[in-house]
């Protein structure tokens, strides 16, 4: 359960309680999105394992903006702002490719021409 700074006692006993409830809830939600991120990752190192074996670029824009799309549509389904859910996701890319890239690495297959990847900040250089 999430700590409370209202513990002063001058908060109305049931705003407590049903504050208390709103947080159990988020740290829930919290801890779903961890796990399927977790999850999320163990697909994408495979798919980074893939690709340097066959010596495919670490990214792969055509499907980034496939994602980006169908994200921004689901945000919007959801009522969620779809710029922020183009933001996390380009957070995620990033970290992708950047596993990616490291995997390749490891295995000493070359890492492609800077024009395919991206920076860390998931922008084109």
């Amino acid at each position: 359960m999430t700590t409370s700074n209202t513990a002063s006692g001058d908060v109305d006993p049931a705003v407590g309680e049903e504050l208390a409830r709103l947080r159990d809830s988020i740290d829930n939600i919290d801890a779903a999105v961890v796990h399927m991120l977790a999850e999320r990752f163990k697909a994408t190192q495979q798919v980074g394992h893939l690709k340097a074996e066959h010596r495919l670029p670490p990214a792969d824009p055509a499907r980034e903006a496939r994602q980006i799309a169908r994200l921004r549509s689901l945000a919007e389904s959801a009522k969620l702002d779809p710029a922020f859910a183009e933001k996390f996701l380009n957070f995620i890319i990033a970290e992708v490719i950047r596993h990616h890239e490291s995997i390749a690495e490891d295995t000493g297959n070359s890492t492609p021409p800077a024009a395919d990847r991206r920076p860390p900040d998931g922008t084109r250089e």
